[in-house]
């Protein structure tokens, strides 16, 4: 008996990131995407924007385009035709590839990633409403027993971990021009969700022991804000500097949490252990600061480059047992750009595209025994005009990788495909001839 606690002791540890062995056996139909690192605190932290920030690194704060809908700073939102309805929608390919010292695998993943659209109010203001993802959560790692005498005491031990879920976002911002260069944008975000976690140790073919389920469900329903701040100088006509800031508040995320652990025998009876239910999950996302610059010169190309940071030292964060993790700072660095051979051009079509190509550097609030897992990467896409020249079909291409070959770490390389459609109409025209 005493090794049988030992070894439900040393499954914990086994189980997480630090062993491994997030390799073994990732064939859930139920994991919309999947990471190792998404068993911490919320999950993993979606990628925001549209395909034109994420083809340049995932820049928005200071960006400026009145072809596109740029929610990354709401005060960018007035920037626009004042007679313009305009709509996003983007769907993400994700395929990823995972090694550790001792397996590797592969998982691949399809997924709306986003619905936008943004119409004007009055002169020189907006609104903007859309539906995002903000945090992923798909892991499943899985280890059967090996130890010999382990399996002649108890016979086939499978240890098994898995989670599911996420938490989305849907916010309504406005924005509006003032002193003419000067714009400002608040929005109001609300959050939703599941998450499911899981933890299972299964007895094969032993009468004298009973398969243990834990399991943690949580339903997330809690408000946020986020406002923002932008400023564009013009030298000319000709070139223009933008700079931009965003806040977004803190949100202690509240809903339902619902822990529970049971067990089962071979011919199927369930015994509860118990079953806890209380209305908090136990879990915050901290406030956010942005920061971001670009450059353009109009209608030929742009340079531009944001800082975030978002501090999770402190935050309220699910226990990870096993793992050794804390959640700490996090910060992200991004520069990207973009250009347009000859956007008036009407021989050639590809003249008329929009290439970018960007960097970013990102480090997460996952900590690791003192070790935070950090994500690099490129990026490049296009925009490929349809029809009219403010229409067009985007593609962006995200190479990169997560964590590292040491400190017990899994390493995390991916490549993610986004596919988007930008409409542009113009409203209320009044037509000279009928």
């Amino acid at each position: 008996m005493q090794s049988l606690k030992y070894y439900v002791k040393a499954s914990l540890v086994s189980l997480t990131i630090l062993c491994g062995t997030a390799a073994a056996a990732q064939t859930t139909d139920a994991l919309n995407s999947f990471t190792p690192y998404s068993i911490f605190g919320v999950g993993s932290i979606a990628k925001q924007g549209t395909s034109l920030n994420k083809s340049m690194g995932g820049i928005g704060i200071g960006l400026r385009d009145n072809r596109y809908i740029n929610y990354l700073n709401p005060a960018s939102i007035s920037f626009r035709d004042t007679l313009a309805f305009m709509l996003d929608f983007g769907i993400e390919s994700n395929n990823n590839y995972y090694a550790s010292a001792e397996a590797s695998s592969a998982y691949n993943a399809f997924n709306m990633h986003h619905f936008v659209m943004s119409f004007p109010v009055y002169k020189k203001s907006a609104i903007v409403v859309g539906v995002t993802p903000y945090t992923s959560v798909g892991y499943k790692f899985q280890k059967v027993e090996d130890d010999p005498e382990i399996i002649n005491e108890l016979g086939d031990v499978t240890y098994r971990r898995y989670g599911v879920g996420g938490i989305n976002k849907i916010f309504l911002g406005g924005s509006a021009v003032f002193l003419k260069n000067f714009s400002v944008g608040a929005e109001l975000i609300y959050f939703f969700g599941t998450i499911d976690r899981y933890s299972n140790i299964n007895f094969s073919n032993s009468a004298s022991y009973r398969s243990i389920n834990t399991g943690q469900d949580l339903v997330i329903r809690s408000m946020a804000g986020k406002f923002g701040l932008q400023y564009s100088y013009s030298p000319d006509k000709q070139t223009s500097l933008t700079l931009g800031a965003t806040y977004m508040l803190k949100s202690t995320l509240g809903g339902e949490r619902t822990d529970y652990a049971y067990s089962t025998s071979s011919v199927a009876t369930i015994d509860t252990v118990f079953f806890n239910k209380s209305n908090t999950t136990g879990l915050e996302i901290p406030s956010e600061l942005g920061f971001g610059a670009s450059f353009r010169k109009q209608d030929k190309w742009m340079l531009g480059i944001d800082f975030t940071s978002q501090n999770w030292t402190n935050a309220s964060v699910l226990p990870s047992p096993g793992t050794g993790f804390t959640p700490g700072r996090s910060y992200a660095v991004k520069v990207g750009g973009e250009f347009t051979p000859n956007r008036y051009d009407v021989r050639y079509y590809l003249k008329r595209a929009t290439y970018r190509a960007g960097f970013y550097y990102d480090r997460s609030f996952v900590n690791i025994n003192g070790k935070q897992v950090n994500s690099v990467g490129i990026t490049i896409g296009t925009s490929l005009p349809v029809y009219r020249w403010y229409n067009a079909f985007g593609i962006s291409l995200d190479m990169g990788q997560r964590g590292a070959l040491r400190d017990g770490l899994v390493r995390e390389r991916y490549v993610m495909l986004n596919l988007n459609v930008s409409l542009h109409d113009i409203w209320f025209q009044k037509y000279r001839y009928d």
